[in-house]
C-alpha cells in the first residue's frame, strides 16, 4: 500500500511538473519560435515517454551508486579540505557548485561524443530532427546516469554536494533545479538573441548549434556555462542558426529500438 502511494506521488509530482514546463514553453514557442512546426510534432510522444521513464528510472537506480562514490570519496577526501567548501556561504557555494558541476558535466558529454561506444546511448538524444523543450526529456538512461556521475562525482570530492546529509543543502537544491530547469529553456524553439548575455550563459542559439546534423555537433558541451566551453576549445556561436537538426547514426524510432539500440551488434 505504501509503496502504490509513494508511485502515485511520484507520478502526480511529474505531471504537474509537465503541466508547468508546458504551460511556460508552449506559448514562448508559439510567439517566438525560430522554426514553425507543429506543437504535436513528430516524435513528440516518445519524448513524453522518456520524461516519465527516465525520471522513474534516474531516482530507481542512481541514488544506491551515487550514495557508494560519495562515501568512498569521503574517506579519501582530506576533511579539511572539504570543509573549506562545506563552509562557505549558501550563494559561494552554490557558485562553486555550478562550475565544478559544469567542468564534470562538460567532459562526461565530450566522452559521450568522442567515444564510440559511449556515442550510441547519446546518438538517440542526437536522432531529434526537430527541437523544442521537450526533446531535453529525449535520452537514453545510460546516457543520463553517466554525465550526472561525470558532473556529481567532482562535487562529492569537494563535499559541496552530501546525498548522505540528513537536512538538505539549498545551495544545492538550487544548483540541482537551476540545472534541470535551463535543460529544457536550452532545447526550446526559440529564436530570441541575448546579446552579451550569450557569453555569461548558455542559450538556445547556443545549443542549437550543437545538435546540428553535421558541422558543430562537437561543439558546444556545456549546458548552463558556455565560457567553459572557450575555455576547452570547442565554443561556437556564430549570428546564424543550424540548417537541419539530426545524425546521420541511424537510430530506431521507436522507444523500445531507442533503448536497445547501443547494445545491438551492427
Amino acid at each position: 500500500m505504501a509503496l502504490a502511494q509513494s508511485i502515485l506521488r511520484e507520478t502526480l509530482a511529474l505531471c504537474a511538473w509537465l503541466v508547468l514546463l508546458s504551460v511556460i514553453f508552449i506559448p514562448l514557442e508559439r510567439l517566438w519560435a525560430l522554426r514553425k512546426q507543429n506543437v504535436r510534432r513528430k516524435s513528440l510522444a516518445l519524448d513524453v515517454a522518456y520524461y516519465f521513464l527516465n525520471s522513474t528510472v534516474l531516482t530507481l537506480f542512481l541514488a544506491l551508486p551515487l550514495s557508494v562514490v560519495a562515501w568512498l570519496l569521503a574517506q579519501v577526501m582530506p576533511a579539511s579540505a572539504q570543509a573549506i567548501f562545506t563552509g562557505l556561504p549558501v550563494p559561494a557555494r552554490f557558485a562553486v557548485a555550478l562550475v565544478v558541476g559544469e567542468i564534470g558535466g562538460y567532459w562526461g558529454h565530450r566522452w559521450l561524443h568522442e567515444i564510440p561506444a559511449l556515442w550510441r546511448f547519446h546518438a538517440v538524444h542526437h536522432s531529434a530532427e526537430e527541437i523544442d523543450f521537450m526533446v531535453n526529456c529525449r535520452a537514453h538512461p545510460l546516457d543520463l546516469m553517466f554525465t550526472r556521475i561525470c558532473g556529481y562525482v567532482p562535487l562529492y570530492a569537494l563535499g559541496l554536494l552530501q546525498p548522505l546529509a540528513t537536512a538538505p543543502d539549498p545551495a544545492m537544491m538550487g544548483f540541482v533545479v537551476t540545472g534541470r530547469i535551463w535543460s529544457f529553456l536550452i532545447h526550446a524553439n526559440l529564436r530570441a538573441r541575448f546579446g552579451w548575455f550569450e557569453h555569461l550563459l548558455v542559450t538556445p542559439a547556443f545549443h542549437h548549434w550543437h545538435h546540428s546534423r553535421h558541422d558543430h555537433v562537437d561543439h558546444n558541451y556545456a549546458t548552463v556555462l558556455p565560457w567553459i566551453d572557450r575555455l576547452f576549445g570547442t565554443h561556437h556561436l556564430p549570428k546564424a542558426w543550424p540548417a537541419e537538426y539530426g545524425t546521420d547514426t541511424k537510430v530506431p524510432e521507436t522507444l523500445t529500438g531507442q533503448l536497445a539500440f547501443p547494445f545491438r551488434r551492427d
